[in-house]
């Protein structure tokens, strides 16, 4: 195993070409990471390589180098095939080759997920890409359709290998490693190495070279971490209020999704603050404007996704905020390494909701370091604030050299108008205060945005609980109001797991995994939670996935029992909550007139539709 300790070596030790060295030098690369320096040399050499290193060590650099620098652009088929286990992956890795590729002409990578049009994909295929970076699911796809011929390829990298086996794809990528040309060079790269990873890699990598990269998942001593456990106020008001009190220069608020960033900094610029988003959908040259204007003072918040604040390095970020936890400790050690640069201390804030409580854990062992609790401001505080800040104002105005017109002004005023100087001072503050209320007369704090958590104190101190869940057609899911009861027709008895379901949804309609509600699998379909604004052509789309082998032929659960179904619960699906099956009628005369169950109070039995609509018509002649 390469020894990746002490210095490493610089990028043209590495024996990459020289319009790479001359890209990587105009990009600002100064010298390769560990992963880089081991991988690089071994790939070139034409071996296979299994690579355990975590998420932001620099593996894209590390497989697409070498691959770059052994293509031959133009060639009729792909060279290389990237497998990501997300759309957001596949995205980042298409545009690091892109990147990387600056200097060499004719170069064409195609980015492959589910989610997009077929179209775009279709057109990208004919012109013949050199590399393309795939899903497994549209890969396999495509594969099936004959729309991608992967019959003369010389590499393929699975990047993230242990995510697409937690995601549900470890299949499709066996399908694929069946498929490519035994003289493929294969590279395999892992944060873990679970035992099906492993299998893979000893049943389809010949003399592969180990490279481990241990993870240094330590946060710096200056940065001070606290949480918040999510309750009583809805995230964005305590954000609010963490922004009106804490004394901060710039800060990064993370988000999970690129929707998410650009809601937020609309609601943050909204309510006042200077605020912009930062995501995979903002291209190269309006990222680097917001960089600059966040360094030149005139944005104070970012809003971002990991991927779009790695390698951000602003001096003025005072503060992070984990508006949503990360999904692994590395991402959260990442985040926070936005602050606290060069010796300077740092504040990082992780909101954690009661749920996500082991994930906090988590963090604090692979850190090795407590992150303390924290109370929210209160209303006193921020209204202090406020007027802390109102009269800083004024002592600034104070010290102006154009004071003596002010009090011309006001002189004026008290004249023209026959009022006091208090009631005339009181009446600027409030204009000085523009339409901002006190914090006080604003509306009472919602309920926390962690649907389906019971127990939770509202501002009047009663404890709510969610709605019960009535699964009818588009029922409200339990989970969230934005979530409706869609049916799946693969179940128990095709194999599928949980994360079958998960990875194919959310990276066929591109959707998060935390937008994908409850999933209640059955003997012969299951039962999931999705977006109550799916798109019709999404649904469409969704029907023809397959999963475990199975179309999902995806439709709004009816919440009717069915009766290819032998479940028990899909038997008393339909029946209101709490509510018990009817009572079965036995013995000798079940079913008839005689032997119906008597209404309370009554020694006779109900009488049948047409005895009382005879007895209407006697009393109506009458």
């Amino acid at each position: 195993m390469p020894d990746t300790t002490g210095s490493e070596p610089g990028f043209d030790a590495l024996g990459l070409p020289p319009e790479l060295l001359a890209t990587l030098e105009e990009l600002g690369y100064e010298a390769p990471s560990p992963i880089q320096a081991a991988t690089i040399p071994a790939l070139l050499a034409g071996r296979d390589v299994l690579g355990q290193a975590q998420t932001g060590t620099g593996k894209t650099a590390a497989f697409a180098l070498p691959v770059l620098a052994r293509l031959e652009p133009g060639q009729a088929r792909p060279a290389a095939l990237v497998l990501a286990p997300t759309r957001e992956l596949a995205i980042q890795v298409a545009e690091a080759f892109h990147r990387y590729a600056r200097g060499m002409h004719g170069f064409h990578v195609l980015p492959i997920y589910g989610g997009q049009a077929y179209a775009p994909q279709l057109n990208g295929l004919k012109r013949g890409p050199d590399v393309v970076v795939g899903t497994p699911g549209r890969i396999i796809d495509h594969l099936g359709k004959g729309t991608l011929r992967i019959d003369q390829l010389q590499t393929l990298v699975l990047d993230e290998a242990d995510e697409m086996l937690r995601m549900g794809f470890i299949d499709d990528v066996r399908d694929v490693m069946e498929r490519i040309p035994a003289t493929c060079q294969k590279a395999l790269f892992s944060a873990t190495m679970p035992d099906a990873i492993r299998r893979i890699a000893e049943r389809h990598m010949t003399g592969a070279e180990h490279i481990t990269i241990r993870s240094r998942t330590t946060t710096a001593a200056n940065i001070r971490q606290r949480y918040w456990v999510v309750s009583g106020l809805h995230k964005l008001d305590a954000l609010t209020r963490i922004l009106e009190v804490e004394e901060f220069d710039a800060m990064i608020v993370f988000a999970r999704t690129r929707v998410a960033t650009e809601q937020l900094a609309q609601r943050l610029e909204a309510r006042g603050f200077s605020a912009a988003a930062l995501n995979g959908d903002v291209p190269q040259k309006q990222r680097e404007q917001i960089v600059e204007r966040l360094k030149r003072g005139e944005i104070d918040i970012l809003t971002a996704t990991d991927v779009a604040a790695r390698g951000l390095d602003v001096e003025r970020i005072s503060h992070v905020v984990n508006y949503d936890i990360p999904y692994d400790t590395e991402a959260y050690v990442h985040r926070i390494g936005r602050t606290g640069r060069a010796g300077r201390s740092g504040e990082a804030i992780l909101f954690v909701a009661p749920r996500e409580r082991g994930m906090l854990r988590a963090i604090e062992r692979a850190t090795r370091q407590p992150i303390e609790a924290m109370s929210l401001p209160t209303i006193g505080d921020v209204n202090a604030q406020r007027l802390v800040r109102f009269q800083a104002r004024i002592k600034a105005a104070l010290e102006s050299d154009d004071l003596d017109s002010g009090r011309q002004t006001v002189q004026q005023s008290m004249e023209t108008l026959d009022v006091s100087m208090d009631d005339l001072a009181a009446a600027l503050a409030l204009m000085a205060r523009g339409s901002a209320p006190k914090l006080s007369e604003e509306r009472a704090p919602a309920e926390s945005a962690e649907p389906g958590f019971e127990g939770r104190a509202d501002s009047r101190g009663d404890r709510r609980r969610p709605s019960s869940d009535k699964r009818g057609a588009g029922a409200v899911s339990e989970r969230d109001q934005n979530l409706v009861s869609y049916r799946i027709e693969v179940g128990a008895r095709h194999g599928v797991k949980p994360g079958n379901i998960v990875g194919a949804i959310a990276n066929e309609a591109d959707l998060d995994a935390g937008q994908i509600g409850r999933i209640n699998i059955r003997q012969d379909f299951s039962i999931v939670g999705l977006p109550a604004n799916l798109a019709a052509e999404t649904i469409e789309h969704l029907r023809g996935v397959r999963v475990a082998g199975q179309p999902l032929l995806l439709r709004l659960d009816s919440g009717a029992p069915d009766q290819g179904d032998s479940s028990p619960r899909r038997k008393a699906q339909g029946r209101p909550a709490g509510e018990k099956p009817p009572r079965r009628e036995t013995g000798k005369g079940a079913g008839k007139s005689k032997g119906r169950p008597t209404r309370p109070g009554s020694k006779r039995p109900p009488r049948t539709r047409a005895e009382r609509k005879a007895s209407f018509k006697s009393r109506k002649k009458t």
